[in-house]
């Protein structure tokens, strides 16, 4: 048998090959090959890699390789860093990146090493999450930012770089559901719209709080007319109880927004 490489069986019988590499008294598996001589060629290239210093991980990642994209992060990284990460990730001096393909490099903070570490990234249409406690959780919610969070509306990046995920690059614009930031006359004012076939406009508040317990109260109003939708509430943890009731009591919700649900839904 060829160096790095052992003869595996599948359930059916048919015959298979692992590689693996032994580095720093650290044993890693490689991956799974059809054949020997493919199994043998993923030793010899993480050999030449954890050995070959002046092979920059940028120009790795621009090769194909008989070795998957995430394998070679992560033998680049123990090789530079003396630390071996299954996922994908590479340690710079104050930060870390997690490659999602060989082109898409995204930076978090060093505080997230542990969670990313030992969570997957993946990313469908246009929104990364991880698998945790069994469900998918956007990674924007680590943030504040909630689901379905427009960038450019309800968050932005500040040094215009979307690929950079470390907190002091994320500004969270609206952080409450169905509550936008508007500009009128200089003065700054929020919007709360809910959607029920279609946007309605809920009001106009003094403070983003009044407009996140605006909301809260058009999904009551809602619900209580019969509106069968699942609508995301919003928490608002700074009011107390008794705060939170003054405030919801006292708010003026658009007169044709009930009106559309009378007509509609018909009188609770």
């Amino acid at each position: 048998m060829l160096a790095g490489v052992y003869q595996a069986k599948k359930k059916d019988g048919s015959i298979y090959y692992r590689s693996s590499i032994t580095f720093s008294n650290k044993h890693i598996s490689l991956g799974s090959f059809k054949t020997q001589e493919s199994a043998h060629k993923a030793y010899e290239k993480a050999d030449k890699i954890l050995k070959d210093k002046s092979l920059l991980l940028e120009q790795l990642l621009y090769e194909e390789d008989i070795l998957h994209f995430e394998k070679i992060v992560s033998l680049a990284n123990f090789r530079d860093n003396k630390i071996y990460m299954k996922t994908p990730i590479y340690l710079h001096a104050n930060y870390f990146s997690y490659y999602i393909s060989p082109r898409e490099e995204y930076k978090f903070d060093i505080d997230d090493l542990f969670f990313y570490s030992s969570h997957k990234i993946m990313k469908r249409g246009g929104h990364l999450f991880v698998n945790e406690y069994g469900m998918q959780t956007n990674l924007l919610s680590r943030y504040g930012i909630k689901n379905f969070a427009v960038a450019g509306r309800d968050y932005d990046f500040a040094n215009g770089d979307s690929f950079d995920y470390r907190y002091s690059n994320i500004i969270v614009i609206n952080q409450y559901y169905g509550v936008t930031a508007v500009t009128k006359q200089g003065n700054v004012y929020y919007e709360t719209q809910i959607h029920i076939n279609g946007n309605y406009k809920i009001g106009t508040y003094e403070t983003e709080t009044q407009g996140a317990v605006a909301y809260n109260k058009a999904v009551d109003l809602a619900l209580s007319h019969g509106v069968k939708k699942n609508f995301p509430e919003n928490y608002i943890p700074e009011l107390s109880a008794k705060e939170y009731t003054e405030m919801y009591a006292g708010l003026k919700i658009s007169r044709k927004y009930v009106n559309y649900l009378k007509t509609n839904f018909g009188e609770h």
